[in-house]
């Protein structure tokens, strides 16, 4: 049995043609295991983000598939990819994008009502509790600290129990100590509940989290390291970062 909940398979993709191409991703074969940690890191313009989009189902590639949870994206339609996206897929960003008027518990059922669903409030009372926000269900986001606020999103993103979860810089507007409690929290449900996550980041910090790390360059894979540390992993990127004179 294939344990891979992603995976892909000679993506590319360019945006727009002629003179002013520009090729995001070229010909990456990756595939993430069910239950694993993966830190996504390169060079500003590496294709980290475009990665992450066509993985996700969020941008289609220009060749090449993806695969999520056995199902072939590039085959289905706009109406069964989204449907794919809001059940099988979570994501968390840079910004928390809550909406100031709702409470927490509001923000986390958000999706599944415009969706037409009502979540079962066990199940919201269950997600809050995962990320420790179990007492502050009818806090607005005002009310509460950016690193709560993130808890929250992520949350909204565990609502529907999504086979991966996804996170662009998810602790990027966070202090330090606010994004290391992030850390462990993403840590402690790969650990303890077999969640997958891929996750974009700048920081060695935040990668030495993962059980691993992809290196782009250019838009292809340009090597990874597994259980490293964050100066080893910082050591790395510098190479990478380097610029020929």
């Amino acid at each position: 049995m294939n344990n891979d909940v992603i995976q892909l398979r000679s993506v590319s993709r360019r945006y727009r043609s002629g003179d002013g191409a520009v090729t995001a991703l070229d010909g990456v074969s990756l595939s993430f295991p069910r239950g694993s940690f993966t830190a996504v890191m390169g060079p500003s313009g590496s294709g980290k983000s475009t990665l992450l989009q066509c993985a996700a189902g969020l941008d289609r590639p220009t060749s090449g598939s993806v695969t999520v949870a056995g199902t072939e994206l590039t085959e289905l339609s706009e109406t069964r990819l989204t449907l794919l996206r809001r059940r099988r897929v979570g994501f968390v960003f840079q910004a928390f994008n809550l909406l100031p008027s709702l409470t927490a518990e509001q923000n986390v059922t958000l999706p599944l009502r415009l969706a037409g669903h009502r979540p079962a409030k066990a199940r919201v009372r269950e997600v809050l509790q995962r990320v420790g926000l179990g007492e502050r269900a009818r806090h607005r986001p005002a009310e509460l600290s950016g690193g709560q606020q993130q808890r929250v999103a992520l949350a909204r993103a565990l609502i529907t129990r999504p086979d991966v979860l996804f996170g662009d810089e998810p602790t990027g507007a966070l202090d330090s100590r606010t994004g290391r409690e992030v850390l462990t929290l993403l840590r402690g449900m790969v650990d303890g509940e077999g969640q997958t996550v891929v996750m974009v980041t700048h920081d060695p910090v935040a990668a030495a989290c993962a059980d691993r790390v992809l290196f782009l360059v250019d838009g292809r894979v340009s090597g990874e390291l597994a259980g490293a540390g964050a100066d080893t992993i910082a050591a790395h990127m510098a190479t990478l970062e380097a610029v020929p004179c």
